[in-house]
C-alpha cells in the first residue's frame, strides 16, 4: 500500500467561491486520474494566519488525506503552484502510526488588545496640562558648594630623589681604525 500524505491548503478568502471550488475540484480531479485515492477530507475554514501573505491576514484551511505514487505528488505541487489561488500548500508524509487529524482545526491563541501606537489615548478634560506657573519643582535637598571642590591631592612624606648617572662607559674604537699588525 502506498504512503499516506496531508496536502494542506490556504486559499484566499478573497477569491470567489467558484475559484475556490475549482481548486479543490482540481484537486480531487487530479488525484483520482492520477492513480491516487483520497482518505480524508477536512474543511477548516476562515483562519488568521501567523503573518501577512499577498497582504491577507487570513486564508481558507483546507485538508486533504491521500495515497498515490510520487508522479502524483509532483503533478499536485506544480499545479497548485502555479495556481493564482492558492497562497500556499504543504505535501507531507504522515508516518505510520500518526493519530487521524483532528475534526475540528486547532485552537487559535487568544489575540492580544492592540494599539495604534501613533494614536495618543485622549486627554479628559479634567486632566489638561498645568500652566508653567502652576508648575512645582520636587522637593530637592539643597548640595552645598564644598560637594563640588576638588578633592585636595596627598602631600608626600618625602621628596622623591634623583637616580644617580651611571658613570661614562670607556669609549670603544672602531675595530676597522685599528692599526694592522705585521
Amino acid at each position: 500500500m502506498p504512503p499516506t500524505y496531508d496536502l494542506m491548503l490556504l486559499l484566499d478568502p478573497a477569491a470567489p467561491d467558484e475559484r475556490r471550488t475549482k481548486v479543490l475540484d482540481d484537486v480531487d480531479a487530479a488525484i483520482s486520474t492520477g492513480g491516487g485515492e483520497i482518505v480524508d477530507k477536512r474543511d477548516w475554514g476562515d483562519r488568521t494566519m501567523a503573518y501577512e501573505i499577498r497582504k491577507r491576514p487570513e486564508a481558507e484551511y483546507h485538508l486533504v488525506q491521500l495515497s498515490g505514487p510520487p508522479a502524483l505528488l509532483e503533478n499536485l505541487h506544480r499545479s497548485l503552484s502555479i495556481a493564482d489561488d492558492v497562497m500556499r500548500h504543504r505535501i507531507i508524509r504522515v508516518r505510520a502510526g500518526t493519530p487521524p487529524p483532528p475534526e475540528s482545526p486547532p485552537p487559535l491563541p487568544p489575540k492580544p488588545e492592540q494599539r495604534d501606537v501613533r494614536e495618543r489615548p485622549p486627554v479628559a478634560a479634567a486632566e489638561e496640562p498645568a500652566a508653567e506657573e502652576d508648575f512645582v519643582a520636587p522637593d530637592v535637598p539643597a548640595v552645598a558648594e564644598e560637594d563640588f571642590a576638588a578633592p585636595e591631592e596627598p602631600v608626600a612624606a618625602e621628596p622623591p630623589t634623583v637616580a644617580e648617572e651611571p658613570p661614562p662607559a670607556a669609549e670603544e674604537q672602531d675595530p676597522a681604525s685599528e692599526p694592522a699588525e705585521s
